[in-house]
């Protein structure tokens, strides 16, 4: 069986509060869920996906990875999918990614790699001009540790917890448009191509 070095996590746990509470990642965007698309993309750059997901597990799980859902009830944001995506990784770096970033970089993680290792720091994230871009990123599986504890003293904020690590910002400003990110209904209709 082959080495297992870097587990994807895409992050597909939100509430879709800004989409009217729908399960973001489950949208049709050009012709398939949105999620496809981000796991198509981030599939050639790590050995194994989990999907973090807190509904539709089932639906989730037809694309053929692990469905992992938050440990935390009540939506607790982000940092719980990274959480169990650390919990359940088999890599000795775990990459995130938003489920809503249909257009994200094909040298993500090798980009965020390099730097993580250059540097020998605790976790990098991309970074677009002055914007950091905190859920794009890749983390050593032993800073685990320090995250659960963050959590379970009640603290949910991503800027905190990575103010507590070596952190490497790796800038993308070649592909800016590679993250972003589609929360409305109208952001939606507006990536789709015009109709023939």
């Amino acid at each position: 069986m082959p080495t297992i070095e870097v587990t994807g996590v895409v992050l597909a746990g939100g509430q879709g509060s800004r989409m009217g509470s729908v399960d973001k990642g489950l949208q049709p965007f050009r012709g398939r869920p949105m999620v496809a698309h981000v796991i198509e993309r981030l599939a050639p750059q790590v050995d194994e996906i989990l999907v973090n997901a807190n509904r539709n597990a089932a639906e989730y799980a037809r694309f053929g990875h692990r469905v992992i859902a938050d440990a935390i009830p009540g939506f607790a944001g982000p940092l719980a999918g990274f959480e169990r995506g650390l919990a359940h990784a088999s890599g000795t770096l775990v990459a995130t990614v938003p489920c809503d970033s249909p257009f994200l970089p094909a040298d993500l993680v090798a980009r965020l790699r390099a730097a993580l290792e250059r540097v020998r720091a605790d976790l990098a994230v991309a970074k677009t001009g002055a914007q950091a871009h905190p859920v794009f990123c890749l983390m050593r599986r032993s800073v685990h540790a320090s995250l659960a504890e963050f959590l379970a003293g009640g603290e949910r904020k991503i800027d905190r917890w990575y103010a507590s690590l070596a952190v490497a910002e790796v800038p993308f400003d070649d592909e800016p448009d590679a993250f972003l990110n589609i929360n409305t209904r109208e952001e939606l209709a507006h990536l789709e191509p015009p109709a023939p």
